[in-house]
């Protein structure tokens, strides 16, 4: 029998929603919590600092870290990506974004790009299957 293991949950968000990003984690501390969690610079340096969380940092987006959390889906250790993105800005790494995206659809993992989606992956019963805790009353 295998034994439970947290969700594993990559955590990105572009300048323009970073405070949207904050008060999503700080309105979701406590299921954040139990997941473990990676992120890329800044967007972890925020969710350490203001929300107190533990989270694994990568590069920032535009050094590589789209590309580290996407290689990190192709190895399955990776079970959503919350990527909180800002449509109405350009970004010179658009390529490496792009990439995050397409893998996480050939590899069927979870995507949310704007906070109602994360919402929702972050309260799905599927998230939490691996848990023992009782996932009605996490919810």
């Amino acid at each position: 029998m295998s034994s439970p293991r947290r969700p594993r949950v990559a955590i990105i968000a572009h300048d323009g929603k970073k405070a949207d990003l904050v008060a999503f984690a700080t309105y979701n501390r406590e299921r954040l919590k139990r997941c473990d969690l990676i992120a890329t610079g800044t967007t972890g340096r925020l969710l350490v600092e203001k929300v107190g969380l533990v989270v694994e940092r990568l590069e920032s987006g535009p050094h590589g870290g789209d590309v580290q959390i996407a290689s990190r889906v192709v190895e399955g250790l990776v079970d959503a990506v919350l990527f909180i993105v800002d449509p109405l800005d350009k970004h010179p790494h658009d390529p490496d974004i792009q990439t995050l995206m397409r893998i996480c659809n050939v590899r069927n993992v979870p995507l949310a790009t704007n906070i109602a989606t994360a919402d929702i992956v972050m309260s799905s019963p599927l998230l939490w299957a691996g848990e023992t805790v009782d996932v009605e009353a996490a919810i």
